[in-house]
């Protein structure tokens, strides 16, 4: 518990309550800091004590800083003087959640799930009606390029990614346990979840590849470590929308599956998650990858035990403590070490405390 909580006092110091939001780091990767920081929230008082304001003052500035505000998904959906036009039949938090997206499907679920998180701590109404609005803005660009399902990765329409599809059906499932319509949303993440299973996206060794070539197969590309993350996440949020028991779980053992799969594919000797990309190669965005996963690992864990799980976990965390911490407690991208100082960002240091906030047992 110290050692998150150490953690997250350094994350704060890129906190910038101008924005709402962390600095050195993008807009999407403000989401995950905000979730990894609600989920430590939940276990620590001390840090219980401050988290609720920070969320609160993100959620009053941060769309200031969005980079594309209100960027159309659809063409019922348009925005002007940044108010969204309403749509029949949408829930209350549709317009506010207008000025959440960008049109990247992924950042703008990652902001949804990041209000799931804050509702989870707080309770605050406010944060879920959010949360479904994001939901159904994104459902009216559902199904994706491929015809029978999906969705594709943005606006555009272009690519189909596996990382917005395992976010709608996150995002979906955390819906149909916490908001009032509880089978709108269980169909949609069954529909979701029955569509990416058949769609060639996870391989022959329980992975999940980047995405769907143009004619709709798998594309072969990198193993990215959070494609393998969010979705463990999700199935579990679907198990237990279901109320199936735990031995009986089909969503369970594809979870598992795809964990032990990540696992082979992902982890070092001792058992340390690390990137394809690592240590030079990781851009921007990569550098959040694996603190995601480990996060929805946990998920898994908790409701699965498997030795496996457990022993990644702890190693990863063990390490990262160990080898790839500066002085001033900063983490940066491999953490098998060494740290290299001037790559310790937000980004980093809130992918480390996931790791950090899974191992609290």
């Amino acid at each position: 518990m110290n050692r998150a909580v150490t953690a997250a006092t350094t994350l704060q110091t890129f906190y910038n309550p101008s924005t709402g939001l962390w600095n050195t780091c993008g807009w999407w990767n403000g989401a995950n800091c905000l979730t990894t920081l609600a989920d430590l929230a939940a276990l620590n008082e001390n840090v219980n004590a401050t988290a609720p304001g920070v969320l609160e003052n993100t959620f009053r500035v941060a769309t200031n800083s969005n980079p594309f505000p209100a960027r159309s998904i659809d063409a019922d959906y348009t925005a002007a003087n940044g108010t969204a036009y309403l749509i029949p039949g949408q829930p209350t938090g549709a317009a506010n959640a207008s000025l959440w997206l960008d049109g990247s499907y992924d950042d703008d679920m990652w902001w949804g799930l990041a209000w799931v998180a804050a509702y989870d701590l707080t309770g605050e109404p406010d944060y879920l009606d959010l949360a479904e609005g994001v939901f159904f803005r994104l459902s009216r660009a559902w199904p994706s390029r491929c015809g029978n399902g999906g969705l594709d990765s943005d606006y555009t329409h272009v690519y189909v990614g596996a990382v917005s599809n395992e976010l709608f059906l996150q995002l979906g499932a955390a819906l149909a346990n916490r908001a009032s319509h509880k089978d709108y949303y269980l169909d949609w993440a069954t529909r979701q979840w029955r569509w990416f299973a058949d769609s060639g996206l996870i391989n022959a060794n329980h992975t999940i590849n980047d995405g769907l070539t143009d004619a709709c197969t798998n594309n072969g590309m990198t193993l990215w470590s959070y494609n393998q993350g969010i979705v463990l996440g999700g199935l579990v949020e679907l198990h237990r929308a279901t109320g199936q028991a735990a031995a009986n779980s089909t969503y369970l053992a594809a979870a598992s599956r795809i964990a032990h799969g990540a696992i082979a594919a992902l982890a070092d000797e001792e058992g340390v998650i690390h990137e394809s990309c690592e240590p030079d190669a990781c851009d921007d965005n990569q550098t959040q990858f694996k603190g995601i996963f480990i996060r929805n690992l946990k998920v898994l864990q908790g409701i699965a035990p498997n030795e496996t799980f457990a022993r990644v976990i702890n190693a990863s965390a063990e390490s990262l403590w160990e080898n790839d911490r500066t002085p001033a407690n900063g983490f940066g991208l491999d953490w098998s070490g060494p740290v290299v100082s001037v790559k310790v960002n937000a980004s980093t240091q809130s992918s480390a405390l996931d790791a950090l906030v899974a191992a609290i047992w």
